[in-house]
């Protein structure tokens, strides 16, 4: 079977990253915890927020590391004498990765009600026209 690839159409140079890109994140597709929101709260704003029951903020690192944004989690028992006669309550740990675009600032991240929210603010580029010229040779 042949891997067909946006990034080789002739009008699309340069695009190659942004096809590995792609393909790695259809691999995290299927990836459903912990469940999460993305809000547009206006044109540049967003919100990402991340489900987090019984979590502490302690339990909880956010990372960029090259334009992707990771937030991990790791709930450590405080009490291993506890009985659980139904255990329902995820405390696995986590690793929940977005790729963010060139421009795109992380602000603040808070959690309220067992909510983790990430707020992101996306600069928008100057428009820029620039006139190519054509040396004689």
């Amino acid at each position: 079977m042949t891997k067909i690839s946006f990034a080789t159409h002739p009008y699309l140079l340069g695009f190659d990253q942004l096809d590995r890109l792609v393909e790695r994140t259809a691999k995290h597709a299927n990836d459903s915890y912990p469940p999460y929101n993305i809000e547009a709260l206006s044109k540049v704003h967003y919100r990402i927020t991340i489900a987090l029951a019984g979590f502490s903020e302690d339990d909880i690192e956010i990372l960029l590391e090259a334009n992707q944004l990771m937030i991990r989690g790791n709930q450590k028992d405080t009490n291993p004498e506890r009985v659980f006669l139904h255990r329902g309550i995820a405390t696995r740990q986590f690793q929940r990765a977005f790729v963010l675009a060139d421009g795109v600032n992380i602000g603040e991240a808070s959690m309220e009600n067992g909510l983790l929210h990430i707020e992101l603010e996306r600069e928008i580029p100057e428009s820029i026209t620039k006139t190519i010229p054509i040396n004689k040779k």
